[in-house]
């Protein structure tokens, strides 16, 4: 099979369907191999043909970022970071972490509990200090790993944080603050 029996988007899936067709040429009219399955009385049982069906439900382009509707797709998307260990989002009133995920070595529910005092301790030496400004990340550097504290700003996240944990050894810091920045932004409760 050339690329131009293919669709034209080379880089989908192919998914194969068996159907009938008759052994003379292509009947007059005769618009795709799908056209076979879709119409199979046109068709003799006598031969069958391969039809190649492209999919497109699994797959989408840099441009279609997949809709950050619930926190279990955010903590997916935090853990394809490369170097992530574990990830987590966090109510940081009450340091309740709402979704996580991944394996960093600890329990990320305490994890989560403690940076939350972090935060809140963050928000009110800025209150004290009178500085009307946000949060963008909280960087904790160990010896072996990159903690990062990611606070939301946006109206449908307001109180929470995003806390990603990185082994030092496979993460790119700057890469994964950036990634970071840019998954944040579309977490909604």
């Amino acid at each position: 099979m050339n690329r131009s029996e293919r669709t034209w988007k080379w880089w989908k899936r192919e998914n194969v369907f068996e159907a009938t067709a008759s052994e003379q040429d292509e009947p007059e009219g005769y618009a795709s191999p799908l056209h076979e399955i879709l119409h199979p009385d046109l068709y003799d049982d006598d031969v069958t043909r391969i039809a190649y069906v492209t999919s497109t439900a699994d797959y989408s382009t840099e441009q279609e970022q997949p809709d950050m509707s619930t926190l279990d797709e955010a903590i997916k998307q935090l853990l394809a970071i490369e170097g992530s260990t574990g990830a987590a989002v966090v109510d940081y009133s009450s340091g309740m972490a709402l979704a996580q995920g991944g394996s960093p070595g600890f329990d990320l529910g305490v994890a989560a509990a403690g940076n939350s005092n972090v935060v809140s301790a963050k928000l009110r030496t800025m209150a004290d200090l009178s500085l009307d400004s946000d949060i963008e990340d909280i960087l904790i550097t160990l010896g072996s790993q990159y903690h990062l504290i990611n606070v939301l700003n946006s109206a449908g996240s307001k109180g929470l944080f995003v806390y990603l944990v990185l082994d030092r050894t496979y993460a790119n810091l700057a890469l994964a603050r950036h990634k970071l920045k840019n998954l944040a932004k579309d977490i909604t409760i």
